[in-house]
């Protein structure tokens, strides 16, 4: 900052980099106002705590997901939650055959997207999800086996969401 505005440039230059400068300023005070908002949800929300135990979910995916998913106890099933989050394949029925292609496009676009970026985080904290995927990714590919195992990660949180409890790792 103190070096752009040290910088010798043209008028026009200047009130287009003072402006930018501002905006930027503006936006750095917007992002901490944000931040406080989400510690303070991260406080407030209780299932927030017991998702962020999942390897993967920090704070903000952490109460992103409690605050998508409300209430558990509104889902009877899994599946049901899974279909509500929107990761589950499509199904193509024809005579005796079936087949599984993308999912859908139904379901929550948030809680979908927050569970498929907290794959990668994911893998990197625990040795069975990193193997889950790439179990899945050698058989379907990349994609395929990063929504299966959002999926996946997303029945690890129906369940300590019903059982109000942490996440605890598998031991070996």
């Amino acid at each position: 900052m103190k070096f752009l505005k040290t910088l010798n440039l043209p008028d026009t230059d200047k009130d287009l980099l003072s402006a930018l400068l501002k905006t930027f300023t503006h936006l750095e005070k917007m992002k901490e106002e944000t931040n406080g908002l989400v510690e303070k949800l991260y406080q407030e929300i209780p299932e927030s705590r017991l998702i962020r135990s999942v390897p993967g979910y920090g704070i903000f995916l952490s109460v992103l997901v409690a605050v998508e998913i409300a209430d558990i106890e509104r889902f009877s099933k899994v599946s049901k939650f899974l279909s509500y989050a929107g990761v589950i394949p499509s199904t193509h029925s024809s005579g005796e055959r079936s087949y599984h292609g993308k999912i859908v496009k139904q379901g929550n676009r948030w809680l979908r997207w927050a569970a498929v970026e907290a794959v990668y985080p994911g893998m990197k904290a625990d040795f069975d999800i990193k193997s889950f995927y790439n179990r899945l990714k050698k058989r379907k590919g990349s994609n395929p086996a990063k929504v299966a195992t959002a999926r996946r990660m997303l029945t690890i949180i129906y369940r300590i969401l019903k059982e109000n409890r942490l996440y605890i790792p598998y031991k070996r």
